[in-house]
Formats: structure tokens, C-alpha cells, sequence
């Protein structure tokens, strides 16, 4: 019995890939418009049109510290016409916010890590450290002293930061900022010490010599800054923190439909046009599967409930 009902199983996914999608989809972004992340899936939404043969439609749903577009994202059909886009807020909310109004772990499941965005270990001139363990050792001679800015509470940055200071033994300040713009000011002026600023926001700034690099956040250097080392290399080993943009569906959503939806991502990912004009935002082109998605999500959760605990990191 089994062996006769194979066939027709298969044949039933397959079917369910090929009909796939019947009408427009919708890619929650659950932030304001004119963001990175927004912009990123502004890219990708005509070609993914062109490919899937229907409208990609992006429909940003900002609040709760993201948590109501992801929300309405879980509670949408599991039939892959309703994506979410998961950042770091989607893996630190869990420990930061008392409550959510759904579970990260079991209400969405991975389809493709879209990007990465680079971050770097910044100073300003001022500061008298120009290598990640020399301001280590001078975050540990004078504890409590550096002021460190953020665009705001439990953003990435903020949480990024936290993670040096948690990884490094070291006590720093933290000066949170109305947006990543505000904050970045600040260190212009040295009204801030430190920031771990997005690579492209600050890179103009180390050309003039406003700002001093000190480490890349990723695993590997930057072809951005090759000269400069990775804050793992250079003091803190296996400090990795990056922003990030995946694609997330409803638990219950065909496997099928998954497996397509990841495909024309990455199809989408290897237009020449798509990747240059994301590399333009700072954004680095991924095109994970989902697997590889999940894993990831996997070890920022574990990362960040140790780190968002420690630092007493809370929103409410």
C-alpha cells in the first residue's frame, strides 16, 4: 500500500509546486518605509513578480518593536502567500519584550537568509585606542567610562555592542539615539566614544578620518575595508554579530511551496542589477536555504538570551 501511495504523494507535491502561487502574494516588512530592510524587499519584489508569474507586494506593518507585522504573518494562511521578513528583532524580541503575541520557534518556519549587513567596531579619534584589545584594555582600566551610541534600545547596534562588552569582560555606557542617523552624529562631534556602526554608514567617514575603524563584525574581513581585521581576529575570538534579512511563512505551509519560494529568492539574488543595487544599501546577498536559515536562527536565539539577560536589555 505504502509503495503505491508514494507516487501519488509525490505527484501531489509536485502539483502543489507547479499550481503555486493562485493569486497576489504579500511580503510583510515590519518596519516603516524607506528603511534598508524595506528597501532590500522593494528590490526583490518585481523580479520575484516576473518569476512567480504574480504580484509581489510589499506590505510594511511597523510597531512592537516589529512584533505586529511578524504576528500578522503567523496568523495568515500556511499557503506561502504571506511572507514575513525576520531581522534580529525576531530572534532577540523573545527575551527583550514580557510577551508575544506568538512563538518565534513554533508559529514560522525559515525559507531563505536573504542578507547580511556588515557592522564595524568604531571610535572616534579621540579615544586613545586604535586596536579592538587596546580598547578593551582601556574599557578595563576605566570601567563605566565609555559612552557607547545606538540608534535606540534593543536596537541591532545596541544589541551588537552588548555582545563586545559581554564577549570582552568590559562595562560600557549606553547612549541610545532617536534612529542609527542620530546616533552616528554624535560620534562625529565625540559627544560618543564608540559605536558599532553599519559598515556602510560609517565608511565615508574613515576615508576623512572622522572615525576610526577598529574591527569588522562578521566572521571574515570586509572586501570593503580589507585592511581592516574582524573584531575576532584582532581581540574577541568568535565574535560574529551582523545585521540580517530573512524570509519567514506560517508553520503548516507546504513543503513544496517552501522549497519554491527559496529557489526563486535565489534566483532572484543572482540578477547582476538586484545584487549591485543591494550592495548599494550595504546589504550583503545571501540566498540561504531554508535549513541554513534555521540553523541561523537557532544560534542567534541562543546568543541573544544570554546576552539580552546579562545586560538587562528590556523595552517594557
Amino acid at each position: 500500500m505504502f509503495t503505491l501511495l508514494c507516487p501519488l504523494l509525490l505527484q501531489s507535491a509536485s502539483s502543489v509546486a507547479q499550481t503555486f502561487p493562485t493569486r497576489t502574494m504579500r511580503v510583510v516588512v515590519p518596519f516603516q518605509a524607506g528603511g534598508s530592510t524595506d528597501v532590500v524587499f522593494r528590490l526583490l519584489a518585481p523580479r520575484l513578480s516576473e518569476q512567480l508569474g504574480q504580484q509581489v507586494l510589499v506590505d510594511n506593518r511597523p510597531g512592537g518593536g516589529a512584533t505586529i507585522g511578524m504576528d500578522i504573518v503567523a496568523k495568515s494562511p500556511p499557503d506561502g502567500h504571506t511572507l514575513g521578513v525576520a531581522t534580529v528583532s525576531f530572534v532577540s524580541n523573545p527575551f527583550i519584550l514580557s510577551k508575544l503575541p506568538f512563538d518565534t520557534e513554533k508559529d514560522l518556519v525559515p525559507v531563505s537568509l536573504v542578507t547580511r549587513v556588515p557592522h564595524v567596531l568604531t571610535v572616534h579619534p579621540s579615544v586613545p585606542a586604535r586596536s579592538v584589545k587596546e580598547l578593551i584594555a582601556l574599557a578595563k582600566a576605566r570601567p563605566g567610562s565609555l559612552l557607547y551610541a545606538t540608534a535606540g534600545n534593543a536596537s541591532s547596534n545596541h544589541l551588537a555592542t552588548e555582545l563586545f562588552a559581554y564577549m570582552a569582560g568590559v562595562k560600557l555606557v549606553h547612549v541610545p539615539y532617536k534612529g542609527a542617523g542620530s546616533a552616528l552624529t554624535s560620534m562625529l562631534s565625540g559627544e560618543t566614544a564608540m559605536m558599532v556602526a553599519t559598515l556602510a554608514s560609517a565608511v565615508q567617514h574613515f576615508k576623512t578620518g572622522r572615525l576610526i575603524p577598529l574591527g569588522i563584525s562578521t566572521i571574515a574581513r570586509d572586501s570593503t575595508l580589507p585592511n581592516v581585521p574582524t573584531v575576532a581576529e584582532a581581540g574577541v575570538p568568535g565574535y560574529e554579530v551582523f545585521e540580517w534579512q530573512g524570509v519567514v511563512v506560517p508553520t503548516g505551509t507546504p513543503a513544496p511551496v517552501i522549497t519554491r519560494l527559496h529557489q526563486e529568492i535565489v534566483k532572484a539574488l543572482a540578477v547582476p542589477e538586484v545584487r549591485e543595487r543591494i550592495a548599494g544599501v550595504g546589504a550583503r546577498p545571501v540566498g540561504s536555504t531554508p535549513a541554513e536559515l534555521g540553523a541561523h536562527i537557532k544560534k542567534e536565539l541562543a546568543i541573544w538570551s544570554k546576552v539580552v539577560k546579562a545586560a538587562g536589555v528590556h523595552v517594557d
